[in-house]
């Protein structure tokens, strides 16, 4: 039995040891071992990463060729039995056609482009291709002539009638249109004869080729005022009319 006043100690479980006996000559060495359950779980080792795949690289792409430049126009042709301008023009795709190709070859051709010799060397390359664009350049230039101005007094209105005439096919010139108005008012646009017959039947001459209202009307020039004062519309009227009964104003030496 235990003494009168002491506690008992409790006993304490001893700790599990295993040895482990290494030989080492004669002796042998006692090694402690741990048991798991004491000491701890054992180390768990990181599982190994797995291998990583390396995409393959895509094999180098051919080069690119250049596209094949379109072989070019010889720059010159040899004229056989039979051609002509035209057909060589079709048959070599020549820009601006026969024309074109005449116009770069003038000098060799002569000046009639229907007679070309077999044998002769005709450029159609680059210089008929030169040629091409310089009539397109003056054709071009040709389509936006410029509006042509008149001076606003008797010479003006003169020229501006005559190109009108021109435009409708009717006959007169500069100086017998000048020579009739100097004339007929002296060159004053708004000159009326209000004394001969004319005035007396209520229709009086008017205007620069003293034009009197019906015959106004009658000759009429389209794109021309309907006021028979106006000197261009009166001009162009008066030389309509002296064309239809004397053939052009020209011909008028008095009065009409």
């Amino acid at each position: 039995m235990p003494g009168l006043g002491k506690h008992r100690r409790p006993k304490q479980r001893p700790i599990t040891r295993k040895l482990a006996f290494a030989g080492t000559g004669g002796a042998a060495l006692a090694l402690p071992l741990i048991s798991a359950t004491t000491a701890g779980a054992a180390v768990t080792q990181p599982a190994a990463m797995p291998a990583v795949k390396t995409a393959a690289l895509p094999a180098a792409l051919p080069a690119v060729k250049p596209a094949v430049e379109k072989a070019a126009l010889p720059l010159t042709y040899s004229v056989t039995v039979g051609d002509t301008l035209s057909k060589i023009a079709v048959e070599h795709a020549v820009s601006g056609g026969w024309q074109a190709l005449y116009e770069a070859n003038r000098t060799a051709i002569g000046s009639d482009p229907a007679i070309i010799r077999p044998g002769l060397k005709l450029s159609i390359g680059a210089a008929a291709k030169a040629a091409a664009a310089k009539a397109t350049a003056v054709q071009a230039a040709a389509a936006v002539k410029p509006a042509t101005t008149y001076a606003n007094n008797l010479d003006g209105w003169i020229r501006q009638s005559l190109d009108i005439m021109a435009r409708h096919g009717i006959p007169g010139s500069y100086n017998g249109i000048h020579r009739n108005v100097m004339r007929e008012s002296s060159g004053n646009p708004l000159a009326i004869n209000n004394w001969d017959s004319n005035a007396a039947a209520g229709i009086p001459s008017k205007g620069l080729l003293q034009v009197i209202d019906p015959t106004f009307r009658a000759y009429h020039v389209p794109g021309t005022s309907l006021d028979s004062y106006d000197p261009v519309a009166n001009i162009t009227a008066a030389c309509n009319y002296a064309a239809a009964r004397y053939g052009s104003i020209d011909n008028v030496n008095g009065a009409y």
